[in-house]
């Protein structure tokens, strides 16, 4: 649904306006309290927000940690599907999360793809046919100056004819 709906917005608004707007009015975003506050041109940045209120505040006063993954899970598959385009099959494979202190501020995660990255996905999937890229953030206070938790992704890549023939085996 979202993929269609996407599709048909294409005609009339951009990309990162369609991201950016998509995911902060989305149902399923929503309740994970995040904001994208900012997307690049060609979505290789996402800024992500997690406000600290009381939908999403724990009994100790915190940003309750369940939020701080909802808010930040989606983000880099969505934005590698639109970067790579439709020749690609892109899907989250693992993801592991490392509290380091409690967020008892706002939290934020920024998101980044450089041109050197998704040329280097590019190039191992059309070697391999599919590959499991990993990455990294931290979720931080606005100055990045505390660090909240430390997330890693894994993110499967595929070229589209590769995955049907070996979802046939």
């Amino acid at each position: 649904m979202y993929a269609k709906l996407t599709s048909l917005l294409k005609n009339i608004f951009s990309v990162e306006d369609i991201y950016k707007y998509g995911f902060n009015w989305s149902p399923m975003y929503r309740r994970s309290v995040g904001k994208i506050t900012n997307v690049s041109k060609g979505l290789y940045e996402v800024n992500v927000k997690i406000p600290l209120n009381y939908k999403n505040r724990n009994y100790a006063g915190t940003i309750f940690g369940g939020s701080l993954f909802s808010a930040t899970d989606p983000i880099y598959m969505i934005q590698l599907i639109q970067i790579l385009g439709n020749d690609y099959i892109v899907w989250d494979k693992h993801a592991e999360i490392r509290y380091k202190r409690p967020a008892k501020s706002d939290a934020y995660a920024n998101f980044i793809f450089s041109n050197e990255e998704v040329d280097r996905i590019k190039s191992e999937v059309a070697e391999k046919g599919e590959v499991n890229w990993i990455k990294k953030l931290d979720i931080t206070n606005h100055d990045a100056t505390i660090i909240f938790a430390h997330l890693v992704k894994t993110i499967y890549v595929a070229d589209k004819s590769f995955y049907a023939e070996k979802r046939k085996k």
